[in-house]
C-alpha cells in the first residue's frame, strides 16, 4: 500500500517538473532576477575615454585615435591601471616608464629577460 503513495507522489511530482520545464518561457521573465557573488560579473564599464581623463596616455600610447574612432571596447584593464598608477606614485614616473616597468617585471615573473629571449640557460638560438 505504501508503494502505491510513493509511486503517485513520484509521478505527481515528475508531472509537475515537466510541466514547469516546458512552460518556462511563461513563468521565468516573471521570477526576480539575483546576482549570486560567485558567478561571472562582466567587466567594469571603463571606457577608453575615462582612461584618456585619469591620465593613462601618452604619444607612445595614444587612446585619443581610439575615442575617435569610436571604439566601443571597454577600457585598460583594471589591475594594469591600479599597477601603472602604482608606480607612477611610487617612483614618482611619467606613463610610458610606469608601463616600461610593469612589463619588465612581467617578463621578470615569466623568465623573460629585457631583449625579449627566455632566461633558459639550455636555450640555443641561431642567428
Amino acid at each position: 500500500m505504501s508503494y502505491t503513495i510513493y509511486y503517485s507522489i513520484s509521478f505527481l511530482l515528475f508531472l509537475s517538473a515537466t510541466v514547469l520545464f516546458f512552460t518556462r518561457h511563461h513563468w521565468l521573465p516573471v521570477l526576480p532576477s539575483y546576482q549570486f557573488p560567485w558567478r561571472y560579473q562582466p567587466l567594469s564599464e571603463g571606457t577608453f575615454h575615462d582612461d584618456a581623463a585619469a591620465g593613462l596616455h601618452s604619444s607612445n600610447f595614444d587612446l585619443a585615435s581610439n575615442i575617435e574612432a569610436g571604439d566601443s571596447r571597454a577600457g585598460l584593464d583594471e589591475a594594469g591601471k591600479r599597477e601603472v598608477r602604482r608606480i607612477m606614485k611610487k617612483k614618482n614616473v611619467g606613463f610610458d616608464e610606469a608601463r616600461r616597468l610593469v612589463m619588465l617585471d612581467k617578463f621578470k615573473k615569466g623568465g623573460v629577460g629585457q631583449d625579449g629571449l627566455p632566461r633558459d640557460p639550455k636555450l640555443v638560438t641561431f642567428s
